[in-house]
Formats: C-alpha cells, sequence, structure tokens
C-alpha cells in the first residue's frame, strides 16, 4: 500500500535538478525526463524512482518469463531495463561478443519512494512509509544542493577503425544483395578504460545539449546509464499500443536557410524514406502477434522531427490488445525493437553478431517502467554513455541502417554525427 501526497513546484526546473542530486543517495535510481518536448503521448513531465524493495535481475535465459511473474506478483510500479541480449531468450541467438561494462540482461526494481511530476504539481508515492518521511524527505529536496566536482577527460578509444568498418559495411552489404536481409543496424562502441567519470554531471550536460523527450539516469550500485535517447521503443496506455520507431537521420544547421533544406532534404530522401518503412512493415509485423484482429495502423508515416542535435525520420504504429493480455507478452513479440535490428529480424541480428565486435548489453535495449494498472512505456536506448565503476570502464556507441542504397562512407559519417554529444560532453 502506497502513501501518497501531491505538492506544488514553483521552479519545476530547478526541482528536478534537486530531485536528481538528491536522489544520488540510493542504491537503485531511475529518472526519466521529457524536456517538456511537445508529444502526443506522455503520462508524466519527468519521474523519480528510487531504493527498491523488491527486485529482479537475471540473465537471459527465462528472462521474460521470470518478469511476468514478478510483475503479476507485484502488481505495482515497476521501474528498469531490457537489455538487447534478452534476443536470445526469444530465439535460438547468442552473445559471443566482448563485453567490457558486465551489466545483467534484466533488471527491475519496486520502489520503496516514487515521484511523478505533471505541470506544477509532484505526486510522491511512499510505499509503506509514513507522511512524515516524505514531508522530511521534500524539504531535504527543494533544499538540496548538488556538489561541485570536475571530471578528468576519458582517453576515449574507437573499437572498429574505419577502415575495418568500412570493411564490414561492404561485407554486410553483400549479405543484401545475397537476399539474406533487407536491411541490418550496424553499431560500433568507443570506450575508454581506467576512467574515473562524475556520473551526475556528465549526464547533465547531456541533457542539457540534446533535450530530448526520452531522457534517462539509471544507477543499479556502481552500473550507470546516461541517456539522451529521442526515441520511443514501446508504450501501453489502457488496450492501445504504440510503437514510434526512428530510421533517418540529418544534420542540423545554426543557419535557418540550411537547416530547413536539411529537413526537408530527409523527407524526400528515398534512402531514408526506404528505411524507415521497412521497420514500420517489420513493427506492424511484430504488434501483430498481440493485437486484436484488424487492428494494427500506421498512424503517422515518415513524420520529420527535430532535435537539438540532428532531424528524425519517426513512424507511429498502433494496435489494440485484448485486456487479458499480459504486458511482458507484448513487450516479449516485439522485443528488440525492429530499429536497432533489421529486417528480416533474426537473420538481421545474426549478421550483426558475425559483424559487431562488442556484445550490445544495455545498448539498443530499452529503459521504462510498467504501472500497477499494467500500462507501461520504455525508451530505446541510443545517444547513450554506460559506464561501470566497478571496473572504471566507459562505453557509448552508435551505428546506422544499411540497406541496398547504403554508402559505406556516409554511413560512417551517420555514425560520427551521432556520437557527437557524447564526445562532446566527455570532454
Amino acid at each position: 500500500m502506497r502513501t501518497i501526497i501531491t505538492q506544488k513546484i514553483e521552479q519545476t526546473t530547478t526541482f528536478k535538478s534537486q530531485l536528481l542530486a538528491w536522489s544520488q543517495q540510493f542504491r537503485e535510481v531511475v529518472f526519466l525526463d521529457s524536456n517538456d518536448y511537445q508529444q502526443k503521448y506522455s503520462s508524466y513531465d519527468c519521474i523519480l524512482a528510487v531504493d527498491a524493495f523488491t527486485s529482479i535481475k537475471t540473465d537471459h535465459h527465462n528472462a521474460f518469463e521470470d518478469l511476468k511473474q514478478y510483475q503479476q506478483q507485484t502488481k505495482d510500479w515497476l521501474f528498469g531495463y531490457l537489455s538487447y541480449d534478452l534476443k536470445n531468450d526469444i530465439e535460438h541467438l547468442q552473445s559471443n561478443n566482448f563485453d567490457g561494462l558486465d551489466f545483467p540482461d534484466l533488471f527491475f526494481f519496486q520502489p520503496k519512494k516514487l515521484f511523478l511530476l505533471k505541470g506544477d504539481e509532484v505526486s510522491i508515492h511512499y510505499l509503506r512509509m509514513c507522511d512524515d518521511e516524505i514531508a522530511s524527505d521534500f524539504e531535504d529536496i527543494v533544499t538540496y544542493r548538488q556538489p561541485i566536482t570536475n571530471n578528468r577527460q576519458p582517453k576515449i578509444e574507437q573499437r572498429i577503425s574505419k577502415e575495418n568498418y568500412l570493411a564490414k559495411v561492404t561485407e554486410m552489404l553483400s549479405h543484401i544483395h545475397r537476399g539474406d536481409i533487407y536491411e541490418a543496424n550496424f553499431c560500433m562502441e568507443f570506450y575508454a578504460e581506467n576512467t574515473k567519470i562524475d556520473t551526475l554531471n556528465i549526464y547533465q550536460k547531456l541533457n542539457s545539449i540534446s533535450h530530448p523527450p526520452f531522457a534517462a539516469y539509471f544507477k543499479n550500485n556502481h552500473q550507470y546509464l546516461l541517456c539522451a535517447s529521442p526515441e520511443r521503443y514501446l508504450r501501453k496506455e489502457a488496450n492501445k499500443v504504440i510503437s514510434q520507431p526512428i530510421k533517418g537521420t540529418a544534420k542540423r544547421y545554426a543557419d535557418e536557410v540550411s537547416d530547413e533544406k536539411s529537413k526537408s532534404d530527409l523527407a524526400l530522401n528515398p534512402k531514408e524514406r526506404s528505411e524507415n518503412i521497412m521497420i514500420v512493415d517489420l513493427v506492424r509485423n511484430d504488434l501483430s502477434h498481440t493485437a486484436t484482429k484488424g487492428s494494427v495502423e500506421v498512424e503517422e508515416l515518415c513524420g520529420i522531427y527535430s532535435f537539438e542535435q540532428v532531424h528524425q525520420m519517426i513512424s507511429t504504429v498502433v494496435s489494440t490488445v485484448d485486456e487479458t493480455t499480459s504486458p511482458v507478452e507484448i513487450i516479449r513479440t516485439t522485443f528488440p525493437m525492429g530499429s536497432m535490428t533489421g529486417a528480416p529480424k533474426i537473420s538481421a541480428m545474426k549478421i550483426i553478431e558475425e559483424l559487431e565486435e562488442t556484445k550490445r548489453g544495455l545498448y539498443s535495449g530499452a529503459v521504462g517502467y510498467f504501472t500497477p494498472t499494467n500500462d507501461f512505456d520504455f525508451n530505446v536506448v541510443i545517444r547513450s554513455i554506460l559506464y561501470n565503476a566497478q571496473n572504471d570502464y566507459l562505453s557509448f556507441s552508435v551505428g546506422s541502417a544499411i540497406t541496398s542504397q547504403a554508402i559505406a562512407e556516409l554511413e560512417y559519417e551517420e555514425c560520427l554525427l551521432k556520437a557527437k554529444a557524447m564526445f562532446e560532453v566527455l570532454g
């Protein structure tokens, strides 16, 4: 049973910063921020969940069934992540590439303390705690002052050289020309070893230059995710399921005319549109596994949306599900998201495993939450920094969709464009 209190907030931007800084004392933290981005599907402006009452942590084996049982038993708010390598629980696949981060494949927790911010009000939900403790914590938050820290610049290295990247894309194109796949998302890692960072400071810098709608700060003891994602993976509202895959990227310019031209060129680019439409078809097929008959619809095809760093092409695919359908089953039958795999999905994932050199882990997985009423909302973990403070290993990956029209040099440049924000905040 949760104690719920609502408080008015005077300065929401300041309050969000204080809330996140205050949260650092806890072992488990999930902070989700929409950055006031205007979007059709949204419940809260910001959420903070901290301090596990119960939790689940597992590798890929039987992971979705374990999560389903956990979600059904708690019937409460749950926060956490699904790593890309849960693919191995769904299909006969493997993940044998190098892993410097060593995160569990799946982690969720039931928070003791939960803050839901909407407009100028915060709804505070505490598990088995009294009003006095909520009042005391709230006073601590609104008077909290973040300590000043300095980051040392990490020495970032590239896992796949440019020459090797071009060769691998050429090999992927040969798979496409042979008909093995139509499209695949190929990713490469940037990393730093023996490095110490102030995760809170880095996240705040990353968020301030990106202002994405699906920002996330995640902490589980010594494991961190600093995420500036513009992409939603999957959301459930009552009987409606919403998927919003991104495929198609264009550079932003300071000059208004050049910026508008870049946006228009993206909308008309046949290669980018074909990338997006292929993934829309894949998402439609994925959603059909749990949808009521005839309910899968493309609500928007190839819409162009602008973010601080890039313009993106986004489609919205929706379906209706029966109220008895398990929320975890909806996720299992659509995971991993098509925008980060390719089509056909299983063939693409096999080829990705062969050509990539790093285990993806939480990168291209999803972070989000379940509600007590079986709704959920998850992002796609991209434009993100991952960090293990125990072994001092930092990692971020970027990728692009390879289709028959892909030019390896341009795909490499797109990857560097997507990595720009991470390089900037890391110095």
